[in-house]
């Protein structure tokens, strides 16, 4: 009778969960990112694949990620607080999830708020967050507005950001960081149209008789001439306030042409010569009105002790 050779038994092959580089979205899913969330987010599908379109999604999320991930690490440790973000216009919260998953669950003590308006994406997000266990996320069923007065929310947030948040509600996010005493801004503005309608009022009184008129002549540039005048007062606004200000793209034209990327990091230092020119463009283009409303500037950029620029 003869005997089988001797045949070695090769190892079992490593499962995703015993080496995440075996997972065959290692080039793409983050180490320790939740594939359960992003199934959830139906940035995967329920096999665990990835079409092009979520690939692509994916990559916009995680290049966002990286502004606020470098944003959030540059800030001074706060001694005896928990690090907080709101995120205003949050939506299905495909960002707050994601800061969530790679940020926030590593810090006992954070804690992120989504403030949406719509109820039926509030809830959900409510019953994803206790699915997953995600306990240190909190969701408001308030406009971006509204929220500056909600007890719900703590008397200082670290973090601000705002993806396409329509019109005026990037202001109000901004006012919001302003009365929070926010450290970092993160803003993607979206459809400004307030100014468009005061440029469509008031034509730009002083420049009516220059060429520069013709800039606005026409209605579809009336609104990119507005959102553009729209966020250089912004900037100005938040320099005024005491922030530094970064401006960049968030991705390519190609994918989005709501692309402008507001980063602002609060410094302390009162920019006296950005109040001016802020003032001097409200000025120029007959919007002094909203110096009232939405660009009130600190009483001590206009005195003459201000900070220098």
């Amino acid at each position: 009778m003869t005997s089988r050779p001797n045949i070695a038994k090769r190892p079992p092959k490593a499962t995703a969960a015993q080496n995440p580089a075996a997972h065959p979205l290692a080039d793409e899913v983050r180490p320790g990112q939740s594939v359960e969330l992003l199934k959830e987010l139906h940035i995967l599908t329920r096999e665990g694949k990835l079409n092009q379109d979520s690939r692509r999604k994916l990559k916009q999320v995680y290049h966002l990620y990286q502004f606020i991930e470098k944003l959030m690490l540059e800030l001074p440790a706060a001694e005896g607080r928990a690090l907080t973000l709101a995120d205003h216009g949050a939506g299905k919260s495909y960002l707050g999830f994601i800061l969530y998953d790679l940020y926030f669950k590593n810090l006992p003590t954070s804690h992120l708020y989504g403030i949406e308006t719509r109820t039926e994406l509030v809830d959900k997000s409510r019953a994803l967050a206790q699915q997953l266990g995600f306990g240190r996320m909190s969701f408001l069923n308030v406009s971006v507005a509204e929220s500056t007065q909600s007890a719900a929310l703590p008397d200082q947030i670290d973090v601000v950001t705002a993806l396409h948040a329509c019109d005026t509600a990037t202001d109000d996010a901004i006012a919001f960081g302003l009365q929070k005493k926010a450290r970092a801004f993160v803003l993607v503005p979206c459809c400004q149209a307030e100014v468009a309608r005061h440029l469509s009022q008031s034509k730009a009184l002083s420049l009516t008789r220059t060429p520069l008129a013709e800039l606005w002549r026409h209605p579809l540039h009336t609104r990119e001439m507005g959102s553009q005048i729209t966020n250089v007062l912004r900037c100005l606004y938040l320099e005024a306030h005491g922030y530094q200000v970064t401006v960049t793209e968030l991705v390519g034209w190609e994918h989005s042409m709501k692309n402008e990327l507001i980063l602002a990091r609060y410094t302390g230092q009162r920019k006296r010569a950005a109040a001016q020119r802020l003032r001097a463009i409200l000025e120029e283009f007959g919007l002094l009105a909203l110096l009232d409303t939405r660009f009130t500037l600190p009483e001590d950029n206009l005195e003459d002790n201000a900070l220098p620029a």
